[in-house]
């Protein structure tokens, strides 16, 4: 007799070769959760635990080639979308998601770590947000992140609330935006989820914690995956995912001579 299998989560990302975030993370993450991983190259990082020094970009028709295949061969519960090396993967990226609207899409396009992670490029900024911002169940940006891709409407010099600028998103057609690490009183940070209504949720954690990081949000945008491909609304899925990757910091590796790494093979007892 066959098992019943996990859920299947496609994830588009970079191969970082400290496992720190990109596809190799997203695998982790995924298992933890369990959930199965499958995953399609966006590009080549040269990386160590301390920078990133460059990305080497995947062929744009070798990306679409490789998630047909995947695509046509097995029922996927989830996709994620995370770093894109150019325009053109952007575009061919969107046109496949598009083929699967009923899939779950969390999409968490920025990475700070990268030289060139598209939240600096304008071209990309703009792209992003008119092909895949409104394909997206949740769209996960920082708080800096956010307001940098807020160029792409504000006018010049004009300022905006962060409830503000997600509520231009969700506008545009994205479900839901969580926007992670807003600042708070007490050494407090929180991370909202915001949707067609407002403000749908908050939570708050310690800012007291080792560091600093090289791949917490792609920790915590993998694990909302997870939990969404399990069936999990968002809202309950940020939960889960928030507080596994809490102790993923708490209890994050340093590798080598860099920043920590989550640890993302750290599962309480209770944690289920």
């Amino acid at each position: 007799m066959q098992n019943q299998p996990s859920p299947l989560i496609l994830t588009f990302g970079p191969a970082d070769p400290v496992g720190a975030m990109g596809i190799q993370s997203d695998v982790a993450v995924f298992a933890m959760h369990g959930c199965h991983g499958l995953s399609v190259v966006t590009g080549l990082l040269v990386a160590d635990s301390a920078r990133v020094d460059d990305i080497h970009p995947v062929e744009s028709s070798s990306v679409v080639e490789q998630a047909r295949m995947l695509l046509e061969d097995m029922p996927i519960a989830a996709i994620k979308v995370g770093t894109m090396a150019n325009l053109e993967q952007v575009a061919a990226i969107a046109e496949i998601v598009s083929d699967y609207a009923q899939v779950p899409l969390i999409l968490d396009p920025f990475t700070s770590a990268l030289p060139d992670c598209g939240v600096r490029d304008d071209d990309m900024l703009t792209l992003i947000h008119q092909l895949l911002v409104p394909q997206a169940h949740v769209l996960m940006l920082s708080q800096p992140e956010l307001a940098r891709f807020a160029d792409c409407w504000r006018d010049p010099g004009s300022i905006a609330t962060v409830a503000e600028d997600a509520a231009e998103l969700t506008a545009f057609g994205c479900a839901q935006v969580l926007v992670t690490g807003i600042g708070g009183g007490d050494g407090v940070r929180a991370d909202n989820l915001y949707d067609a209504d407002g403000l749908a949720v908050s939570l708050s954690w310690s800012q007291h914690l080792p560091g600093p990081f090289v791949g917490a949000g792609n920790t915590l945008s993998a694990a909302l995956a997870a939990r969404m491909a399990h069936g999990m609304d968002a809202i309950e899925a940020l939960t889960y995912a928030q507080d596994y990757t809490f102790g993923a910091l708490q209890h994050a590796c340093r590798f080598g001579m860099g920043r920590l790494v989550p640890n993302k093979l750290y599962k309480k007892n209770n944690h289920d």
